[in-house]
C-alpha cells in the first residue's frame, strides 16, 4: 500500500475521546489554537491519570466543550455523535499503564476493547463519521530483536507479550473488521513512548523526576537494560495534526524515533539534572512479570507525510523537569503511583469532580461551569420514567451532579449489580414503584405487580446497596395512618417516625407498610415519607391540586403533603450528609382540600368553583379507601430549620409563581 499522502481532509466536528489525558490533552490544545473553525468535543470520565486542569488552557476558546462521560456508555456515545454532528473521532481514551494491566486486566478489557467496540458500532449505526483515528501503541509489535537496526514496519505481525498490549491489538482488530466490513473510514496510529509535562507520574520520566525532587531512590525494574524509545509530546501532537489531515485511510502509522535510551541511561539523565550522584540515586527492584526488552518502530511512512521530531532529548527533559519543579503538585497526593510496582488499590481516584459538569443518562452536557462544588457526588437514580425520577434528574442537571439512571429492574439482583458496576455511584436514589394507573385502586387487581415492585424489588436494592456499601435514599409513603384516638383529625398531633402504620385500607399501602417494616433493618438506607405530593407544574396530572381541581367532587379533610419544589433538593442534601432511618418527608403542619382549592380560585382562576363530599359518598366511587393523616415534620425540621410550613411552602412555590389573577 502506498505511504504517500491521502487527498487534504479539513474535519469540523472532532469527538476526541480521553481528552483529559497525558497525549491526548496536548493534541486537544495544539488543535483548539492551531484551527478555530474546528468545533472539539472532548469526552472524559476523569479516571486517576486524567485531569480537566490539563485542558485548562482550552477553556475560553469559543470552539471547545467539555463532556465527562464514558466511551462504554452507548446511549452517551451515539447522542453526542448525533447532537454535535461529529465527523472525526481521534480516540485516545484508554487504560495504558503496563504495571496495572498484571493486576488487574479485566479492567483493560473493558475500557480498550468494549469501549472502542461501543465507538465503532456508534459511528457504523449512525453513518455521520468520515475519519476514526484509534491510537494505538508501539507494544502490540512484542519484543524487538536487541541486535537488529531495521525496526518494525507497519505491516509487522502483531505479538502482545501482556494484557495492556493485547487489548490494544484486540481493539485494533475491532477497528480493521469494521473498515473492511462496514467501510469506516479508520485509521491507526502506534506510538513509541511519550514524555513532558502534564504526565501522571506512574510512568518511567515523571516519577523519577517527582522522586528526584523529594530526594528518594529512582527504582528500576530489573537490570536497567531495556531500551525504549521517547518523543516529546509537542511532537507526538503534531504527529496526529498530519494524520489527521493528511492520513490515508485504512493506512497505519507509526510515530516514533530512531533515538533510543536504555532505562538506566534515563535514570542517570534525570540524576545529572538535580546533580545527584547515580550510584546513590538509583536503586534496582525485582522485575515485571514479564518486561519487554525493546520497542524499535520503522518511522518513515509517517516521515512521507512531512513529519519529523523536533525536540532533542536533552531539551525535551529539561522543559519536562521544569514544568514539575513549577507544579509539584499538579495530581494532589500521588505517593501510591511513585512506588516501583504500583497496584491498582493503591492508586487514587481524580479528585477532579469539582472541575465539571455531567449530563444524565442520555442528555448532552450544558457548557462548562466553574461554580459546580458537587465534589465526589455521583447518584443513581431509579425510576427515569416516573415522576419524581425525572424531577431529580433535573435537579442534578440543575446543580452540575453527576448523575445516571438505573437500567436494572428492581427486583433483578443481577441487573442491578451492573448497574452498580456501570456507574460507580456515590449515592443510589430509589424513586421507582407502582403507584397505579391512574390511581392506587390499580393496586387492588394488581396484587402481584405491586408486590413484585413496591416490596421484592425495594429490599433487592437495599440489600444490593448494603453488600456494596451505598448509601440508599428510599422514597416511600406516608400514605400508612389514619387519623385515631391517639391521633385525632384537628389535635395537630402527628405520627413520629417510630410510629407503626395502622391504614391498611389499601393495598397499594400495605405494600408500602410492609417494606417500611422490613427495611428498617437495613442501615444503609434513608426512608423519606412523602405525601400527597404537590410540585409548581400545575400541568402534570400527577400533581396533587392539578388532581382535586380537576375532580367533580373532592372531600374536605387536613393533611399533611409534600411540596416538592423545597424537598427534593433536601432530599438530594441529606444524601450529601448521607442521613439514614425514617424521616417524615412532609412540610410542617397540615392544610385541607378546601383550603387549597380557595387559594387556586384566588390565585389562578377567579371563577373556580367545587362541590364537596363526604367519605361516604367518596367510598361509592373509589376502590379502595384513601389515606389521611398528619406526620410529625419536627425531626426533618430540626435538621433543616429553614424548612416552611405546608401552607406558606404552597403559596412561595406554586402559587406565586403561577399567580394569574
Amino acid at each position: 500500500m502506498s505511504a504517500e499522502p491521502g487527498p487534504s481532509y479539513a474535519p469540523k466536528n472532532i469527538l476526541l475521546t480521553g481528552a483529559a489525558g497525558f497525549i491526548a490533552s496536548h493534541v486537544t490544545s495544539r488543535l483548539i489554537k492551531k484551527y478555530p473553525n474546528y468545533k472539539i468535543v472532548a469526552l472524559d470520565k476523569l479516571d486517576y491519570c486524567s485531569s480537566f486542569k490539563n485542558l485548562q488552557s482550552c477553556l475560553n476558546s469559543s470552539n471547545f466543550k467539555f463532556v465527562k462521560g464514558d466511551i462504554g456508555c452507548a446511549d452517551l456515545v451515539n447522542y453526542l455523535l448525533v447532537a454535535e454532528d461529529i465527523d472525526t473521532i481521534m480516540h485516545f481514551a484508554a487504560q495504558t499503564h503496563v504495571d496495572n494491566s498484571f493486576g488487574n486486566s479485566f479492567e483493560f478489557t473493558t475500557n480498550n476493547i468494549y469501549g472502542t467496540h461501543v465507538l465503532l458500532e456508534a459511528c457504523k449505526v449512525t453513518g455521520l463519521v468520515k475519519r476514526f483515528i484509534h491510537v494505538s501503541t508501539d507494544e502490540v509489535y512484542g519484543e524487538t530483536d536487541l541486535e537488529t537496526d531495521i525496526g518494525n514496519p507497519e505491516a509487522s505481525q502483531l505479538l502482545p507479550t501482556n494484557p495492556y498490549s493485547a487489548t490494544k491489538a484486540g481493539a485494533e482488530m475491532l477497528v480493521m473488521a469494521y473498515n473492511r466490513s462496514y467501510g469506516l473510514p479508520t485509521i491507526t496510529t502506534r506510538g513509541n513512548n511519550v514524555y513532558g509535562p502534564n504526565q501522571y507520574p506512574e510512568k518511567l520520566i515523571p516519577k523519577f523526576i517527582l522522586l528526584a525532587m523529594k530526594g528518594e531512590k529512582l527504582p528500576i525494574h530489573g537490570n536497567g537494560s531495556n531500551v525504549r524509545s521517547y518523543l516529546y509530546c509537542e511532537d507526538v501532537a503534531e504527529a496526529f495534526d498530519v494524520i489527521l489531515h493528511k492520513g490515508v485511510i485504512g493506512h497505519v502509522y507509526n510515530i516514533g524515533t530512531q533515538k533510543e535510551r536504555g532505562v538506566l541511561d534515563v535514570a542517570e539523565d534525570i540524576c545529572k539534572l538535580f546533580g545527584l550522584d547515580p550510584k546513590e540515586a538509583i536503586s534496582f527492584v525485582q522485575d515485571r512479570p514479564f518486561n519487554d526488552q525493546r520497542y524499535f518502530l520503522d518511522d518513515q511512512k509517517l516521515k512521507k507525510l512531512g513529519w519529523d521530531e523536533r525536540t532533542s532529548w536533552e531539551d525535551g527533559l529539561k522543559m519536562t523537569m521544569e514544568w514539575y519543579t513549577k507544579n509539584p503538585n499538579w495530581w494532589g497526593d500521588v505517593s501510591s503511583a511513585l512506588h516501583p510496582h504500583p497496584g491498582v488499590s493503591m492508586i487514587t481516584q481524580s479528585s477532579d469532580d469539582a472541575w465539571f459538569f455531567q449530563y444524565g443518562h442520555t442528555r448532552i452536557t450544558r457548557e462548562f461551569s466553574l461554580s459546580n462544588g458537587s465534589s465526589g457526588l455521583k447518584f443513581l437514580i431509579y425510576g427515569r420514567t416516573g415522576w419524581l425520577g425525572g424531577l431529580l434528574g433535573k435537579l442534578c442537571e440543575d446543580q452540575g451532579i453527576v448523575y445516571e439512571y438505573g437500567k436494572g429492574r428492581l427486583e433483578d439482583r443481577k441487573s442491578l449489580l451492573e448497574d452498580i458496576r456501570r456507574v460507580r455511584p456515590s449515592h443510589v436514589f430509589n424513586a421507582a414503584g407502582v403507584t397505579g394507573r391512574p390511581n392506587v385502586d390499580w393496586c387492588e387487581s394488581h396484587k402481584v405487580e405491586a408486590i413484585r415492585t413496591n416490596v421484592v424489588g425495594t429490599l433487592t436494592l437495599a440489600d444490593v446497596c448494603k453488600d456494596q456499601g451505598l448509601l440508599m435514599i428510599n422514597f416511600a409513603t406516608g400514605c400508612i395512618f389514619e387519623y385515631d384516638k391517639e391521633h385525632p383529625q384537628g389535635s395537630c398531633i402527628g405520627f413520629k417516625e417510630e410510629d407503626k402504620p395502622n391504614f391498611t385500607g389499601s393495598f397499594y399501602s400495605k405494600t408500602k407498610a410492609m417494606v417500611e417494616q422490613l427495611i428498617i433493618e437495613y442501615e444503609n438506607v434513608c426512608t423519606l415519607r412523602v405525601r400527597m405530593p404537590i410540585s409548581s407544574d400545575l400541568s402534570n396530572p400527577r400533581n396533587f391540586i392539578t388532581k382535586i381541581s380537576r375532580y367533580n367532587k373532592v372531600v374536605n379533610i387536613p393533611n399533611s403533603m409534600t411540596v416538592l419544589d423545597e424537598l427534593l433538593p433536601i432530599s438530594i442534601e441529606m444524601a450529601k450528609r448521607n442521613c439514614s432511618g425514617i424521616w417524615n418527608f412532609t412540610n410542617p403542619g397540615v392544610i385541607s382540600h378546601n383550603e387549597i382549592l380557595e387559594m387556586y380560585r384566588d390565585y389562578i382562576d377567579p371563577k373556580f368553583t367545587w362541590v364537596n363530599f363526604n367519605l361516604e359518598e367518596q367510598a361509592k366511587v373509589i376502590v379502595a379507601p384513601r389515606s389521611n393523616n398528619e406526620l410529625d415534620a419536627s425531626k426533618l425540621k430540626n435538621e433543616f430549620p429553614e424548612l416552611l410550613s405546608i401552607k406558606d411552602s404552597i403559596i412561595k412555590y406554586v402559587f406565586e409563581p403561577n399567580k394569574k389573577t
